[in-house]
């Protein structure tokens, strides 16, 4: 049988997710190998230096760089508050007075007799990193992070805008492609689960305080008028928006997979931790969702291997059938000729629609559910 090898997306009931947090530069690890963390629990801190100031204090008082030290009330090393006075002087027999304030609270760095400036540090800035997800700690980075162990559900979705975030689910609809319209208060710091979704309710849902959403399609127009602007081609997570989106299918009219609702609608009101980072292209990263629970459920990753075969499901990553689901019903072992001129190895798929089309393999993720 021809088979092939292609990336994939996971959507499995139950499996072990590792998860390592990582400090951006050294610091302290707060936790212990073995401790059980919730996703809000620091396991990491470190300092960011502050910024730094330069107050031409020589040129405020009037002076030489080199005659600067006579009037300093502060020296390198000492703290200062926000508009401390660090320097004076006195002019015209005392009737003029001259005053040197500091900008900010921080710590004289550097004092320079040439320039007669006077740099001065910000404090430091903590940085404090959290668990992110329900589990254990199962290895400490010295000074730099910890990897935790959870056990549960894990779904990779097509796109994704927002960063970490956790909260219960809640799924607001009762089939896959119904819309979310309605956002109660209830929803306050919940992950929306639902069909689509459009701008009005989207924007209810920043009013009320939901954490997260996760719909099977989203129009390219809801989208930008969500995040203010068009999305370009670079990886995602980083946008500084109120909850994070994530889509499970595609862009356009596309409801959530039947059996990925189906899964979602089994935990629903369970806890979840979800990260709407994207990168399509070299180094790929999927938005995920992670639903910690105790029940061992059989993963599908373990029964179905990641590669194609025929009846294996997938998703279709390009266009013309961008977001299209379907089945793999033929892997012709010779090279088709495309559109573009370039020969390949293709796939015929059979869509949930019922058409039939052909796809070239590099244009296809599996799906791996249950």
């Amino acid at each position: 049988m021809s088979q092939a090898y292609t990336p994939g997306l996971t959507i499995t009931p139950y499996t072990v997710i590792r998860k390592t947090r990582r400090l951006p530069l050294k610091g302290e690890v707060l936790v212990r190998i073995g401790e059980r963390v919730e996703p809000a629990t620091p396991v990491a801190r470190a300092f960011l230096p502050g910024e730094v100031h330069i107050v031409k204090a020589g040129e405020i008082l009037g002076v030489a760089g080199e005659d600067l030290g006579r009037y300093l009330l502060k020296r390198e090393g000492e703290k200062v508050e926000r508009d401390e006075t660090i320097a004076s002087a006195t002019s015209f027999f005392g009737l003029s007075r001259r005053v040197v304030r500091s900008p900010v609270k921080g710590t004289i760095e550097n004092i320079s007799p040439l320039t007669g400036n006077v740099s001065i540090r910000e404090e430091p800035k903590p940085i404090l990193l959290c668990a992110y997800v329900e589990g254990e700690v199962v290895e400490v980075l010295p000074n730099e992070g910890v990897v935790v162990e959870a056990k549960g559900a894990f779904l990779q979705g097509i796109f994704g805008v927002g960063g970490e975030r956790w909260g219960k689910l809640l799924v607001a609809v009762n089939s896959p492609d119904e819309e979310i319209r309605e956002v109660k208060e209830e929803a306050r710091d919940c992950i929306l689960v639902g069909g689509r979704i459009g701008s009005e309710a989207l924007k209810r849902a920043v009013e009320v305080g939901v954490k997260g959403v996760v719909v099977g399609g989203i129009y390219d127009e809801v989208l930008s008028d969500f995040l203010g602007y068009d999305i370009g081609v670079a990886i995602t997570g980083q946008e500084n928006i109120p909850l994070t989106l994530i889509i499970m299918e595609g862009f356009g009219d596309l409801p959530l997979a039947r059996r990925t609702f189906q899964l979602l609608k089994r935990f629903d009101g369970f806890s979840a931790s979800i990260n709407g980072a994207t990168q399509i292209r070299a180094g790929v990263v999927r938005p995920e969702i992670i639903i910690p629970h105790k029940e061992e459920i059989p993963s599908y990753k373990e029964r179905f291997p990641e590669r194609l075969v025929l009846g294996t499901r997938v998703r279709i990553i390009r266009e013309p059938y961008f977001g299209s689901l379907g089945e793999v019903v033929a892997l012709p072992s010779e090279l088709r000729v495309l559109e573009t001129g370039a020969r390949a190895r293709v796939a015929e798929v059979l869509l949930e629609g019922g058409e039939r089309v052909v796809v070239p393999r590099a244009n296809l993720e599996i799906i791996l559910e249950k």
